[in-house]
């Protein structure tokens, strides 16, 4: 599974709201099925055409976004969509070991956090390191969290983001 992103050619450089919150990335990991121990536990997928023009990108010109609009959406959707996950999977947010969410923004993956009841030292966060990498950002925070021994076999890891259009998901995974 590959998540990469080269957002920066859709990029108006001039305008700053925009030019500060998009980078290029790209994160990939190897899945392998076995019929003995399903580690995806459960997910929620959505999305709502209506949103479309909140956050666009016109075929030929630049990212446009109404920030507050998308702030208010994204913590919406993520926060119900992990809840809906949580509970299909049958666990609380009690027993997840870490969150990782998509890298839009560390004030949604604050507010998100505080609505589901997650400290968030329990959130993995390399927006400060990263940029937005956009469909990348959960995959280079999951490494992250794997490459400094922050989750450990047999523990809950919710994996939760949001994207243009307006979309979004969440899953819930016991790592092995």
């Amino acid at each position: 599974m590959i998540g990469a992103e080269h957002l920066s050619r859709w990029v108006d450089w001039t305008d700053r709201n925009m030019a500060v919150l998009l980078a290029d990335g790209a994160g990939a990991t190897v899945l392998e099925y076995d019929a003995n121990d399903n580690d995806l536990l459960s997910f929620c997928l959505g999305a709502d055409g209506s949103a479309a023009d909140l956050l666009a990108c016109e075929h030929g010109g630049f990212f446009t976004m109404d920030g507050k609009e998308i702030f208010r959406r994204a913590v919406r959707v993520v926060v119900d969509s992990a809840e809906k996950a949580l509970a299909s999977a049958g666990i609380s947010a009690d027993d997840l070991a870490l969150v990782i969410p998509h890298q839009a923004n560390i004030r949604i993956i604050q507010a998100a956090t505080q609505r589901l009841g997650i400290e968030m030292d329990r959130a993995v966060v390399v927006l400060d390191r990263y940029g937005n990498t956009s469909s990348a950002s959960i995959p280079l925070a999951f490494d992250d969290a794997r490459q400094n021994g922050r989750i450990k076999p047999g523990e809950y890891a919710l994996m939760t983001g949001f994207g243009a259009g307006l979309t979004w998901a969440s899953a819930i995974v016991r790592w092995s």
